[in-house]
């Protein structure tokens, strides 16, 4: 089949058509490539959302978790005065309280004004601010048993958290080993307070 000069005005309509639909073809394949890259990007998008949300979620019920875990330790510390305002005032009525139980001869002591603690090595306290009020005691004993059991009764009967440092114990007079004994204690009641607390 030959085309001649006298068909081109027949076929134009239909090589017009022609060059239309290819383009139309080049536009849409273009297009599609294009919502093609979109959609993976949106993908890619959206998969990063969906990581971020899981570590999230696994994030909040770890912490969830340590709440918990943690709430009866804050509890108990709260219950025992540790957390809050120094209880200077219930230490004395309870040192006072045990000095009526005789369980030792006698015993003085000081209570130092409060300062802030710093542990070595460093403790991570995240809000709460660690102090301690150092005291010093001086008890008069029959036998060491009495200085233990002095100790085990400040634990048992009076709020807080007293840490003993140590204690040096020797005879009121070194000559005779029937002497009372004296022991020479030092330590100190720690408090932990809210850094965001009025």
């Amino acid at each position: 089949m030959k085309v001649s000069k006298d068909d081109l005005p027949f076929l134009k309509w239909s090589l017009g058509a022609f060059l239309l639909s290819l383009a139309l073809a080049g536009g849409l394949i273009s297009l599609s490539e294009h919502f093609l890259a979109q959609s993976l990007k949106d993908r890619e998008t959206a998969q990063k959302q969906l990581t971020d949300a899981r570590t999230q979620l696994v994030a909040a019920q770890s912490d969830q978790e340590n709440m918990a875990a943690y709430a009866l330790e804050y509890n108990s510390l709260l219950g025992q005065k540790v957390i809050g305002n120094e209880q200077r005032l219930d230490w004395l009525e309870g040192l006072d309280k045990l000095r009526q139980q005789n369980i030792v001869l006698d015993f003085k002591y000081t209570i130092s004004p409060q300062q802030p603690y710093a542990p070595k090595p460093a403790l991570d306290a995240g809000n709460f601010q660690l102090n301690r009020s150092n005291m010093t005691l001086q008890i008069d004993l029959l036998h060491e048993e009495q200085l233990l059991q002095l100790f085990s009764k400040m634990k048992q009967q009076l709020s807080g958290w007293f840490m003993l440092d140590g204690c040096s114990i020797s005879r009121t007079d070194p000559t005779d080993d029937l002497a009372p004994l004296k022991a020479d204690c030092t330590g100190g009641w720690f408090t932990m307070k809210n850094r965001n607390a009025p």
